[in-house]
């Protein structure tokens, strides 16, 4: 089981939402989906839409340097390279530990 996670709130600028969601599904060249998919202490990463301008990302980790690498990777630079363009607000991370799973 993973032990560690990473979860990130993002915030759509108005009439930004479907560039913020289209870069989170990698359909955008360089999109973030891609990138994690290529991340070799990423576990599992989930990007996900919790309502018509939140979004969210959420990674699993085996081990401590797997949520460190992720970010300082490149999926942490694509989104801070397009927040002032795209989001509302700076992405909101916060770490967390694992305690059960499924």
């Amino acid at each position: 089981m993973a032990r560690l996670a990473v979860l990130v709130n993002i915030e759509a600028k108005s009439g930004k939402e479907a560039e913020v969601e289209a870069l989170l599904l990698g359909a955008l060249p360089l999109g973030a989906l891609p990138l994690a998919r290529a991340e070799a202490g990423t576990r599992s990463w989930y990007a996900f839409k919790s309502g018509p301008s939140t979004f969210g990302i959420f990674d699993t980790f085996d081990s401590e340097a797997g949520p460190h690498a992720h970010l300082e990777g490149e999926v942490a630079r694509l989104l801070l390279e397009r927040t002032e363009e795209l989001l509302a607000r700076p992405p909101q991370v916060t770490s967390v530990d694992l305690l059960a799973a499924k």
